[in-house]
């Protein structure tokens, strides 16, 4: 039961009117049939929540009715299923990401609800907590229902909370119910959490032998296809995408591959051999060194959405994979698939809720390609990196990417690992170096690489800061997981394992490099459960996930609700 039902049962038990309970409680008419039509509802623990719970209890009394106290009023209403406890930092979290994915004008936002604009700052930055946060995400999201009104703020507000485009009563809504009710950033560690200890965990070279990667041979023989071919069903449908990579891995053509899909997945899973079959044909691309353009469907809650990163992930791994997603949001109608190569192309579409009855096209005609690329391409027009994945043959454009960064004021924080090579001083370092028996060409080359993130870091001091949290470990845990030199930027051809003494001089370097610069912070901590990822945050615009061990890869993140999900991401503490 909703609270507004159990409030007109109450009326209607007690054979009384709207009027003897707003004339009770002193409660106002108005607000009391927003009450009773659902539009609206007081917020426990406040006052008014009190004398409504009292107002129908004496109201009780008045005709008798004993077993009707306050405080069985109170509880029959707090046991409704709409009508929760407002989560008062919830709100701010969500509020604030809100109003940094749109660029709320905050002093506009107050001129139009009346709100003092101190009161707002304060409620953004998480100072202050709303005293009536029914009333101020109401306040909020008729103001931020109202700049909508463009297909770019549209798209921007699907990126940032899922909710799609529709009138100004309905995003007012939905705006009200996600500030209140949607799960935070912080609050969706777990997908978070799984995500990042796969890529911990993950070691490309176990992979690729666990699959027998490099014994994958490509097929010569020629593959028996029609030009072109319909299929029918999810059965069908299964079998055309294995036609598709087929097609595609005995041809000749070398060119890329887009790959969509917002068809839902549920019956495809049920068969336990599709997903071997279609992983295989997934590898047999790779092995011929194709470059994959993977288009997500991200219309799905956050924690599907990471499940299946997760999955990508060996394949992301590779270097050979653009991930990519749709800002607007997919229509709800019909749902689309779509695979091109330079060999065949593939499409089907079907009702949404009607999966069965879908029909797909697979063509090897140049016509059919050229149509499809060209749908293809367009659909790439319309998206935007997921992220961007750099290895050891895009290092260049990742160093570049970095340094213009560094010009960019704002705020960078760190979780790592292993203490930076920047806080060292590189008469150390060379030393450290020598020690390990790395060649003098290698050391003059990985100085030069701590020079320039030396030089990046001072640069960005200039006009923000800088906080490292560092992994804390005794000799013991060392002992279990020992570190490597962090060389990953560098994209270093082996790991360099430290000794305990190295590693806590590299410590003490860092507390050394923190007094000497005033905007740089070093913080150390037991709570960080990875040991071969790296993840470094330019607050409210990228996140860069690195793996640390050989071979090297990063992932920068740019969409908001996966990047802010890992800004807000706290690792668990660790019980000793």
């Amino acid at each position: 039961m909703k609270f507004y039902e159990k409030l007109n049962e109450y009326i209607s038990a007690l054979n009384c009117t709207a009027k003897d309970i707003a004339r009770i409680s002193g409660i106002s008419a108005a607000t009391l049939s927003r009450y009773r039509s659902g539009e609206r509802a007081p917020e426990t623990g406040s006052e008014v929540f009190s004398k409504l719970c009292s107002a129908i209890a004496e109201a009780a009394g008045e005709r008798g009715i004993t077993d009707i106290t306050e405080k069985s009023v109170a509880d029959a209403f707090l046991s409704c299923e709409d009508f929760k406890t407002a989560d008062k930092n919830r709100l701010c979290r969500n509020f604030s990401a809100l109003a940094a994915a749109l660029d709320i004008n905050l002093a506009e936002l107050c001129r139009h609800t009346n709100y003092d604009a101190s009161t707002v700052f304060r409620f953004k930055n998480g100072t202050r907590r709303p005293s009536e946060p029914e009333k101020f995400a109401d306040d909020a999201a008729q103001y931020i229902s109202g700049i909508i009104n463009t297909k770019e703020i549209a798209a921007v507000l699907y990126e940032a909370t899922g909710i799609k485009g529709g009138s100004r009563a309905s995003l007012y809504a939905d705006i009200k119910n996600w500030l209140l009710n949607s799960e935070s950033p912080a609050e969706s560690g777990r997908g978070v959490s799984v995500f990042l200890n796969k890529l911990d965990e993950f070691d490309l070279n176990k992979y690729i032998k666990a699959i027998h990667f490099d014994e994958v041979k490509v097929p010569s023989l020629p593959f028996q296809l029609p030009t072109s071919k319909y299929y029918y069903g999810i059965s069908e449908m299964m079998q055309s995408e294995l036609d598709f990579l087929k097609a595609t891995v005995l041809s000749k053509s070398n060119g890329s591959v887009t790959l969509y899909s917002d068809m839902p997945m549920t019956e495809m899973a049920k068969d336990k051999e599709f997903p071997k079959k279609w992983m295989y044909g997934m590898a047999l691309m790779l092995k011929k060194g194709l470059h994959l353009n993977n288009i997500h469907n991200i219309d799905r809650s956050f924690e599907e959405m990471m499940l299946g990163l997760e999955s990508w992930i060996p394949m992301y791994m590779t270097g050979q994979i653009s991930p990519y997603y749709l800002k607007r949001a997919p229509g709800g109608t019909f749902n689309h698939f779509l695979r091109v190569s330079g060999a065949a192309a593939l499409s089907g579409e079907a009702i949404a809720g009607f999966h069965s009855n879908g029909r797909y096209y697979l063509s090897k005609t140049k016509e059919d390609i050229a149509y499809y690329q060209k749908r293809a391409d367009d659909l790439l027009k319309n998206a935007s990196p997921l992220m961007d994945i750099y290895r050891e043959d895009s290092a260049q454009r990742l160093n570049a990417f970095l340094l213009t960064d560094s010009e960019t004021a704002g705020n960078r924080r760190s979780v790592l690992s292993v203490p930076p090579v920047y806080t060292a001083d590189n008469a150390y370092l060379e030393k450290l170096l020598a020690a390990h028996g790395i060649s003098a060409e290698d050391i003059s080359k990985i100085l030069d690489f701590a020079d320039r993130q030396r030089e990046i870091t001072e640069k960005i001091l200039e006009n923000g800061t800088v906080t490292d949290e560092i992994m804390l470990m005794s000799e013991e845990e060392f002992e279990l997981h020992p570190a490597v030199l962090p060389l990953s930027g560098m994209f270093y051809g082996k790991d360099i394992r430290l000794t305990y003494g190295e590693y806590t001089a590299l410590l003490k370097k860092t507390e050394e490099f923190a007094q000497t610069h005033k905007n740089y912070s070093a913080e150390f901590t037991r709570a960080n459960p990875f040991r071969n990822l790296q993840i470094i945050l330019h607050e409210g615009r990228w996140a860069m996930i690195s793996k640390g061990n050989f071979p090297a890869i990063h992932f920068i993140i740019h969409h908001q609700r996966l990047r802010s999900a890992i800004e807000s991401f706290t690792p668990p503490v660790v019980e000793e």
